[in-house]
C-alpha cells in the first residue's frame, strides 16, 4: 500500500510539474472520469493554489530565481496547503473515481488526470487580463516582415 501511495504522490507531482501541458496519452473512461470529478471538485481557490504551487517550485530553477521571491515560509505554506488538497481530492472528493482508475488503468490515469485538472487551473490563470495584456506586449518585439518572409509570402 506505501509503495503504490507513493506512486500516486510521484505521478501528483509529475502532473502537477505539467500544468498546461497536455496529458499522457491515457484512453480510459475511468481516467476522464478521475479528470472530470478533480475539475467539479474544485474550487477557483483550489485552482489558484495549484498555479501558485507550481509558480513557487518553478521559481526554484536557477535560470529564473532572481524573477521571484518566495520565501521559505509561504513554500512551506503552499506544501502544506497542497498536499492538504491532494489528499482532500484523492482520498475523499474523488475516492471512487480514483480507486476505479488505479484498478482499470494504473498510475498513469492519476497523473493523466491531473494534468487536465492542471489544463484547466491555467486556463483560468491565462484569461485573467492582466496575464493577456503581458503576453499581448510580445507583439511590439516581434519583427512581422521577417515572419511574413519566413513563411514565404
Amino acid at each position: 500500500m506505501r509503495k503504490k501511495l507513493l506512486a500516486v504522490l510521484a505521478a501528483f507531482t509529475l502532473s502537477a510539474g505539467m500544468l498546461g501541458v497536455a496529458a499522457p496519452a491515457v484512453a480510459g473512461t475511468a481516467t476522464d472520469s478521475l479528470g472530470r470529478c478533480l475539475v467539479n471538485s474544485t474550487s477557483p481557490n483550489d485552482r489558484t493554489l495549484l498555479i501558485r504551487w507550481i509558480f513557487a517550485a518553478m521559481s526554484q530553477h536557477p535560470e529564473v530565481a532572481t524573477l521571484s521571491m518566495v520565501d521559505a515560509e509561504d513554500a512551506a505554506q503552499l506544501n502544506k496547503d497542497t498536499g492538504e488538497l491532494f489528499t482532500t481530492l484523492i482520498a475523499d472528493r474523488c475516492r471512487n473515481e480514483t480507486r476505479a482508475a488505479l484498478e482499470q488503468e494504473g498510475e498513469q490515469a492519476i497523473q493523466a488526470a491531473f494534468s487536465i485538472l492542471g489544463q484547466v487551473a491555467m486556463q483560468g490563470i491565462m484569461s485573467a487580463p492582466s496575464v493577456a495584456s503581458y503576453m499581448n506586449g510580445l507583439d511590439q518585439h516581434v519583427d512581422a516582415e521577417r515572419l511574413q518572409q519566413a513563411f514565404g509570402e
